[in-house]
């Protein structure tokens, strides 16, 4: 399988947005699918409350407004605009919450697996 991407600029403009309905609160995903790699533009709204808790590791960077990661382990995480977070897959199952919406870029892939 070849993984190599070529160089490429992404018009977020033109990328249609998909609907993921919260516990509270709707999210919008535009997503960039390359083999073993998954670039996207998430907006939740205010209010939002993830409707799962997820394992999967993930590269967030947050654009703008604020949301919490909310750790299975009862730790809280408040990040805002400018802020970042790293997680591998299996190592901290998290859910975000978001009380007056936020903006993120968040990557995920194939290199996020856990070694444990």
């Amino acid at each position: 399988m070849n993984n190599n991407i070529p160089f490429q600029t992404i018009d977020w403009s033109v990328i249609p947005k998909t609907v993921h309905p919260g516990e509270s609160g709707t999210a919008w995903w535009q997503t960039i699918q390359f083999p073993g790699l998954r670039i996207r533009i998430v907006e939740y709204s205010p209010g939002y409350l993830a409707d799962h808790w997820c394992k999967k590791g993930h590269i967030v960077h947050c654009l703008q407004g604020a949301f919490v990661s909310v750790l299975q382990s009862g730790e809280n995480f408040e990040l805002s605009e400018g802020m970042s977070y790293v997680v591998t897959d299996d190592l901290s199952t998290h859910r975000s919450v978001s009380a007056t919406g936020v903006k993120l870029l968040i990557i995920d892939g194939d290199f996020l697996k856990s070694s444990v």
